[in-house]
């Protein structure tokens, strides 16, 4: 088995366990090989609150913008800000079957800094 369907096989067992509500909803981390998605989701209503895309002008602006330690350190506190923008506080964390390590563990640290509880 190819360590991509490794991946979503965990990210299927991780999602039966993990649902956003209103209260508290899912923030969603996605890492492709060039860029990384963050997302907080009301799984409810099905609607995404507040998103952060290294495809977004501010990233492309900047060299060096790859899916590394360091840019997902800046998703992850620009993440915060706009899910505190949109007075979300608490969430839910969904590491989207990536083990938490590396990035995905810079992401989680720089929004937890930011203001964000999980």
């Amino acid at each position: 088995m190819s360590a991509t369907n490794s991946r979503k096989l965990r990210h299927i067992r991780l999602r039966k366990k993990v649902s956003g509500t209103s209260e508290r909803p899912r923030l969603a981390v996605h890492f492709s090989g060039q860029h990384i998605t963050a997302q907080v989701i009301d799984d409810l209503s099905g609607t995404t609150l507040a998103s952060v895309n290294t495809t977004e002008e501010s990233f492309r602006k900047e060299t060096g913008s790859r899916a590394n330690v360091a840019t997902a350190t800046k998703v992850g506190k620009l993440i915060a800000e706009r899910g505190l923008a949109s007075k979300i506080q608490k969430v839910v964390f969904d590491r989207g079957g990536f083990m938490y390590h590396g990035k995905v563990k810079a992401l989680a640290e720089a929004a937890r800094e930011g203001g964000l509880e999980f």
